[in-house]
């Protein structure tokens, strides 16, 4: 599994809304600015002294603030007079100087973009309005359905982002898996003890949230089979920066040393014990049942 097949597999995830995953402070949607790859970031800074434009996506009106840039020369060259532009003239500096930006947003937004003119100040909200940066420009759109819906992917996601990465699943540490009868399982009993020979030979795999499998090959779905399983008594907690990791970078997982150990089957601690010896073979001694 690569990192976002593991993320969209995690259920608060998997039901987040497109609202959710642009107000996710990990929200950085790729985009290219001109020929240059970039990144589009959220913020919570409110556009101060800005360009207000009409823009329709496909036939929807949005307002679009546009901060002042060194990037769009002209309209730098006039922003501190654009008050005594005609607009016709100001909306064809406009055009020729955020050609590239308009088509990021376009591209951004999947819809194609149109300007329509310059904003009135009364439809200019500042609680209706997603404000944004890329590169050098500093921005304001309209936060509708479609813009919303447009950016609100897991894609658009920084799985890099410590929000990310410092989360925690359970995880289990697993020894061994095998078939065991139902009359063998029934008739355990304190003192038995099981064979045990994939320790020391075969390594453990974590079994991460009920959901994943880690082991040298990566992360994998897991799927209760039904086997018996032992398992470490503790439990332990692995963060998604870490399972992102495995799945990359494949190693080796390294358990503990095996100690308090239980028999789980279908979720169920069945009963409780220790590694041990029989002969020399790894085993597991029976302690105690559960309850």
């Amino acid at each position: 599994m690569k990192p976002l097949e593991i993320l969209s597999a995690i259920p608060k995830w998997k039901s987040a809304t497109p609202g959710q995953i642009v107000d996710s402070p990990a929200f950085a949607l790729a985009c290219r600015l001109g020929e240059t790859p970039d990144t589009l970031c959220l913020g919570a800074v409110e556009v101060g002294d800005a360009l207000d434009l009409s823009v329709v996506f496909g036939d929807e009106p949005h307002v679009l603030r546009l901060a002042r840039s060194p990037r769009f020369k002209e309209l730098d060259r006039i922003w501190d007079s654009r008050a005594d532009v005609p607009e016709p003239i100001l909306l064809a500096l406009a055009e020729k100087d955020c050609g590239e930006f308009f088509q990021m947003l376009e591209n951004a937004v999947r819809r194609q973009m149109r300007l329509a003119g310059l904003a009135p100040a009364g439809e200019v909200s500042g609680g209706g309005m997603l404000f944004a940066q890329v590169a050098d420009v500093t921005f304001a759109l309209t936060r509708s359905d479609a813009v919303v819906s447009a950016f609100g992917s897991l894609r658009s996601l920084d799985l890099s982002h410590p929000s990310f990465r410092e989360e925690t699943l359970p995880a289990e540490t697993e020894y061994a898996a095998f078939a065991l009868s139902a009359a063998n399982l029934t008739s355990l009993a304190v003192g038995d003890a099981l064979l045990l020979p994939e320790i020391g030979s075969v390594p453990p795999r974590l079994v991460v949230d009920g959901r994943f499998a880690v082991d040298e090959k990566g992360v994998s779905p897991f799927a209760d089979d039904g086997r018996c399983r032992i398992l470490a008594a503790e439990p332990r907690v692995v963060s998604l920066g870490e399972l992102f990791d495995a799945a990359e970078n494949p190693r080796r997982v390294e358990g503990d040393a095996p100690g308090q150990l239980r028999l789980v089957q279908n979720g169920k601690t069945l009963v409780n014990g220790r590694l041990d010896k029989v002969g020399d073979q790894n085993a597991f001694l029976v302690e105690s049942t559960a309850n």
